[in-house]
């Protein structure tokens, strides 16, 4: 497994980028929106058990999705099929509601639900003196 790296705040996508193409495991290209008060995240995850291979998990307010297809060996023949862990992380907008997250897979795409509350307000706080 790979050593964890503490990388800057502030250009955090470049760095999972690099490691989704050059590290061990395989990029997994989704799409996501906002629909009737829900963030959904979907991604193509063809020819996976859902129950076996794929693992959906929120920390932090990341969503990480990771998948793993197996090789399997024959006497003969020719693959181009990748094989091996495939992963994404991707933040959660403000206001998700990570303990109300749902997931599903059908026809090879698998769906993740987090129903979105509205954004919060910014507020100022005013700062006290110790006279």
């Amino acid at each position: 497994m790979a050593t964890l790296i503490p990388r800057p705040t502030f250009i955090p996508d470049v760095f999972r980028l690099l490691e989704d193409e050059f590290g061990d495991q395989h990029p997994v290209r989704v799409e996501d929106y906002v629909e009737d008060g829900t963030y959904v995240v979907r991604a193509e995850l063809p020819g996976m058990d859902p129950k076996e291979d794929i693992h959906v998990t929120v920390e932090r307010g990341e969503l990480r999705l990771q998948a793993e297809r197996k090789f399997v060996k024959h006497d003969r023949g020719h693959t181009e099929f990748a094989y091996g862990t495939f992963a994404r992380t991707v933040r959660l907008p403000e206001g998700a509601d990570a303990a109300q997250v749902t997931a599903g897979y059908e026809a090879g795409v698998l769906e993740v639900r987090i129903p979105v509350q509205g954004k919060t307000k910014a507020r100022e706080i005013p700062v006290e003196t110790a006279e």
